[in-house]
């Protein structure tokens, strides 16, 4: 059976909780949420188990606040014997529109401090991730205050459809592979 990582990045606490930076743990929440799967604390994050046809998708939600990610990435993939070719890490980037979904199958950081420390944890930049577009309505100087920012009434309207193609693709990802994921909705 084979096994994959899916990693949902953002911040821990009810402070962060409906912030633009986590919609990766948003997007895990939805899909635990419509597969009856409870997240439990373990070791540097939350972790459910998911089955899905035959696949086992580890979904790690990291208790290491964003700009440490990696550690708990690292550790989970270790733990679990999953090679970094199964690993998806789901999150949010300034550089697309809003609700915009990209897989990539690698890449640099664009800038996210999530990202930057996995692949310095990793000391690889080969591994999928699904970016997931939160905009850029914000004053020069002020980026962070518009990520940690909570979405708004008309962003939260959208955000539902956006959120289930995302799961969609964790789904094709651990099924159909990277490239006809990326095919089939890279495009949407």
């Amino acid at each position: 059976m084979s096994k994959f990582l899916i990693a949902g990045l953002g911040n821990i606490g009810d402070e962060y909780e409906n912030t633009r930076h986590n919609i990766g743990f948003k997007v895990l929440d939805t899909l635990a949420k419509e597969n009856n799967l409870k997240f439990s604390s373990d070791r540097l994050a939350a972790v459910a188990e998911y089955k899905f046809k035959g696949r086992t998708l580890i979904l790690i939600k990291p208790a290491t606040f964003m700009n440490l990610s990696g550690k708990a990435v690292n550790y989970w993939l270790q733990a679990e014997k999953i090679p970094k070719e199964n690993l998806v890490v789901v999150t949010d980037d300034i550089a697309l529109p809003f609700g915009s979904l990209r897989m990539k199958g690698k890449g640099s950081d664009g800038g996210h401090n999530g990202l930057k420390n996995i692949q310095e944890t990793l000391n690889s930049v080969d591994y999928a991730r699904i970016r997931f577009g939160v905009g850029s309505e914000f004053a020069k100087g002020r980026q962070v205050e518009y990520v940690l920012g909570k979405w708004t009434p008309d962003e939260e309207k959208l955000l539902e459809p956006r959120i289930k193609q995302a799961v969609e693709m964790i789904q094709g990802f651990a099924t159909i592979g990277l490239q006809l994921t990326m095919t089939n909705y890279n495009k949407k």
